[in-house]
């Protein structure tokens, strides 16, 4: 698959996150088939019904945020080796993550991207249903976060992310911190503030939270926050998740050590 702008994938060939190479054998056997099981995404009437009427939630969401779930689905699903290509009309059958209805999503969230369209919160929530439902449910929420922070972090201006960089390190961590809280409320929907030395990360309606029974569906968020943390403040990755809404809290809410910047 050749990778296209913002680092997703389209069939034409290529390469995939070395995290899905090394299981890919594993999840021939475990992961759900078009056959199997079809996209569907909940009607404003059901996502309402469980979180709230349309006033107490928000109806759309970034649409990097359903984007990076479908590729971390295309690119588990994808053959690790060039050599694997003989078999990608047997696999089309098999993997869910090659079927069409995947590739026309991806290229219909990628145009959104591109205009800037956001995308009905419903959709997200079913992608994150679709995903909690697989048995490599944990790995693909984590390919997801990773995937949508790196793209998130690049579209950042290079001149920018220098200066968070190279700046002398009360400068430096200042304009990271900004950054920061630019991407909490403009792709997650939800806000970064500094106490002291800590930081919080809060969502309050999260896309991913009903993906399984558990807590699973908030690893896409933790992954993310962890990764951004990784590539904007290098390296302060110390993340807690302190609030669940499904261990009872009203907000998924993660915090994080906000130290000296490294020399």
């Amino acid at each position: 698959m050749a990778v296209g702008n913002h680092g997703y994938y389209h069939p034409q060939g290529g390469s995939q996150d070395e995290p899905a190479r090394r299981c890919f054998e594993k999840r021939e056997a475990q992961s759900l088939t078009p056959e199997s099981f079809s996209i569907t995404f909940p009607s404003p009437e059901d996502f309402a019904r469980r979180h709230g009427s349309p006033s107490s939630m928000p109806s759309t969401v970034n649409a990097r945020i359903p984007l990076s779930l479908l590729e971390a689905i295309r690119r588990i699903d994808t053959p690790p080796e060039p050599t694997d290509t003989e078999y990608v009309p047997e696999l089309r059958n098999k993997r869910l993550g090659l079927s069409d209805t995947v590739f026309t999503q991806i290229r219909r969230y990628s145009d959104a991207m591109k205009r800037g369209q956001p995308i009905p919160s419903a959709e997200a929530e079913g992608l994150g249903t679709l995903i909690g439902r697989r048995p490599d449910a944990d790995e693909l929420f984590r390919s997801a976060g990773r995937i949508l922070a790196r793209d998130i972090y690049e579209s950042v201006s290079p001149a920018r992310r220098s200066a968070m960089h190279n700046l002398p390190g009360f400068m430096g961590r200042r304009l990271a911190l900004k950054q920061l809280r630019v991407i909490a409320g403009r792709y997650f929907g939800g806000t970064l503030e500094k106490t002291g030395s800590s930081l919080s990360f809060k969502v309050p309606d999260s896309a991913t939270v009903n993906g399984s029974s558990g807590s699973a569906g908030c690893i896409f968020y933790e992954t993310a926050l962890r990764e951004l943390l990784d590539l904007v403040a290098d390296g302060l990755d110390n993340v807690e998740h302190v609030q669940c809404v499904h261990r009872g809290d009203g907000i998924c809410e993660w915090r994080a050590e906000w130290g000296p910047h490294k020399e």
